[in-house]
């Protein structure tokens, strides 16, 4: 049988991971940029990008603001603030930013797979250079790794949110939490 210690660094080792994952999204997507002879295209050119920024950005202040908590739980074995507000907090805040972070990742791969079927084809059709359909691609294909990192970091927050309800159940908070 696991220790409550072992079982209470499980949410920290998620919440790194998130905010490791997150911090590589954002900075993956903000210099995703390609030079061409027409100008400069970078990630504030779409939407869908600077939405995965933001809610990367987001859900990294977040995950920075719950760790000193999670690393107080696993250090003492205590909460923090002892009112049952942490666990409401965790309970709500997980699920909020779990799928403020799955729409971001929606919204990043679909945008790229639509752009990546539109233009390569209309790249073919106008007979554009070889080069020039590479800097498209590399461009997309960035889009989609970091979209890839930010869903590591929206797993990362779910498994949290699943978690963080198990905390809330009251046959499991005369136990100090199930995974702390």
């Amino acid at each position: 049988m696991a220790s409550s210690t072992g079982i209470a660094v499980l949410p920290l080792v998620f919440r790194v991971i998130a905010l490791l994952a997150l911090a590589a999204a954002v900075a993956l997507m903000v210099t995703n940029h390609q030079n061409s002879d027409e100008g400069r295209v970078s990630f504030k050119d779409l939407y869908a990008y600077r939405y995965v920024v933001a809610s990367g950005v987001v859900g990294f202040t977040y995950t920075l603001l719950q760790l000193p908590f999670a690393v107080f739980y696993v250090a003492t074995g205590n909460r923090m603030i002892q009112n049952g507000l942490l666990p409401e907090f965790d309970f709500y805040g997980d699920k909020v930013m779990s799928w403020f972070l799955a729409t971001a990742v929606g919204a990043g791969f679909a945008v790229t797979y639509e752009l990546k079927k539109l233009l390569g084809g209309f790249l073919d059709s106008i007979g554009a250079s070889d080069e020039e359909k590479s800097k498209l691609d590399e461009f997309l294909n960035r889009g989609y790794i970091s979209t890839c990192v930010l869903a590591v970091g929206f797993l990362c927050l779910a498994t949290l949110s699943v978690i963080s309800s198990l905390n809330r159940s009251p046959a499991l908070s005369a136990r100090k939490g199930f995974f702390g």
